[in-house]
């Protein structure tokens, strides 16, 4: 089948004719393009004027992790995500934490980076002390391009320069340190730092090239912590886990799979509140990677009784304001089951989830291995795409489990001594 990708106003049709003349282009059939059509709990309308382009949605599993106690208060805390075993690890995870106490977090600020970035310099020292000088002009010029934010309360509230070796010679960057307050932040600061670059270009003698927001947002760090009963774990697995802490401590191949269990947690619940998951994403694996080396953004000690302790700290710039938390109607109704009213409030949550995923994740390696239980979630969805459908998913499933074969041959085997 080819294509022809140069559409001419693509972007000016409705969304369905687009659907129409992709569907024609690419010969889908009418289940698949019905599938596309069927934009789920997000209004087409929405859909439309969130993106480019649109022809529809993609719709994910929504799901609810239950026992969360976070600071002394209970959660039920929704995830959109599409692979097995993640919101039954973080429930089975919260209910062992339970024991403990649950999940006690804390924060420091929220502040966000604006960097810009300025070459071109004949003295880049001389450029440093002009800007260092000239700080309160430049704080209070990237104020004025936030009025609200600044009568809320946030705003600007220091700026840092410093000189960077590159391979293109020596540049000056300049960050501007924004309280976003319950915005994630991204427009606001973006809008500060173009704001600024003329009178920085002024003031330095240099030209500013990149002005824009880090994502490397290490001023809004986020930690969550709980105690894991040795009566519940048993001492061995406590052992076993600390070892395999150990090992993601040591080595970046085993860390890199370590940060992506805790992600599991995280990112299904940055998706269903509508922020921005590959921002969070690029902010916890770079925090992960700040001191020079890889490492995994949780740890895992024993107390004096015995007990294991757990803690997580990373970035975390969600937000409550602005963007796809309120635009899209399934994102608002899952932070009113969140029950949060502050951006730092969701961001604590989060972080305990990912404490919570990740602490799941080292359990079950450190005992049976990871696979088992995984694969006798993901059995439903083996039997699914055999052709099971209604009552036959649980019944495949089932007799999938009690075999230890979980596989589609396996799968449609059984359907078919089911159907004779």
């Amino acid at each position: 089948m080819k294509i022809n990708s140069k559409i001419s106003g693509f972007y000016l049709k409705k969304p369905g004719e687009r659907l129409d003349l992709v569907a024609e282009m690419c010969s889908l059939s009418k289940e698949e393009r019905g599938s596309l059509a069927d934009t789920g709990g997000l209004p087409l309308e929405n859909a439309d004027s969130m993106i480019e382009n649109v022809i529809g949605s993609f719709v994910l599993p929504m799901g609810i992790a239950t026992y969360f106690r976070i600071d002394d208060e209970d959660f039920l805390i929704p995830m959109a995500v599409e692979e097995p075993s993640v919101v039954a690890a973080a429930s089975n995870a919260a209910r062992i934490a339970r024991h403990g106490g649950g999940f006690i977090t804390e924060h420091d600020s929220l502040l966000m980076i604006g960097q810009l970035q300025v070459v071109g310099l004949a003295n880049p020292e001389k450029a440093l002390l002009e800007l260092k000088t000239r700080k309160a002009e430049i704080i209070n010029a990237a104020n004025e391009r936030d009025p609200v934010l600044i009568r809320l309360g946030g705003g600007v509230k220091d700026i840092e320069i410093r000189r960077l070796e590159t391979l293109s010679g020596p540049m000056v960057v300049l960050h501007l340190l924004v309280n976003c307050l319950d915005a994630m932040g991204a427009n606001a600061v973006n809008t500060m730092a173009e704001g600024v670059a003329s009178l920085v270009e002024e003031i330095s003698g240099g030209v500013v090239l990149l002005r824009i927001i880090s994502n490397l947002a290490d001023r809004r760090l986020f930690r969550a912590r709980a105690v894991f009963k040795k009566e519940i774990l048993g001492p061995e697995l406590i052992e076993n886990i600390i070892l395999a802490y150990h090992f993601a401590e040591a080595d970046p191949y085993r860390a890199a799979t370590h940060n992506k269990g805790v992600m599991n947690g995280i990112s299904a619940v940055v998706r269903a509140t509508g922020n921005d998951t590959r921002a969070i994403e690029a902010g916890a694996h770079s925090y992960a990677a700040v001191s020079g080396r890889y490492k995994p953004i949780t740890s895992y000690r024993k107390n004096e009784d015995g007990d294991l302790i757990g803690e997580i700290e990373l970035p975390l710039a969600v937000g409550l304001v602005g963007g796809a938390t309120r635009s899209h109607p399934q994102a608002r109704a899952c932070i009113k089951i969140l029950g949060v009213t502050t951006a730092a409030g969701l961001a604590k949550i989060i972080a305990a989830v990912g404490l919570a995923q990740n602490f799941a994740a080292m359990r079950a390696l450190a005992d049976e291995g990871i696979q088992r239980g995984h694969m006798r979630l993901h059995a439903r969805n083996v039997a699914a795409s055999a052709g099971a459908s209604g009552d036959s998913i649980g019944a495949v499933s089932r007799i999938m489990i009690e075999s230890s074969e979980i596989n589609e041959e396996k799968a449609r085997q059984i359907l078919l001594e089911l159907k004779t």
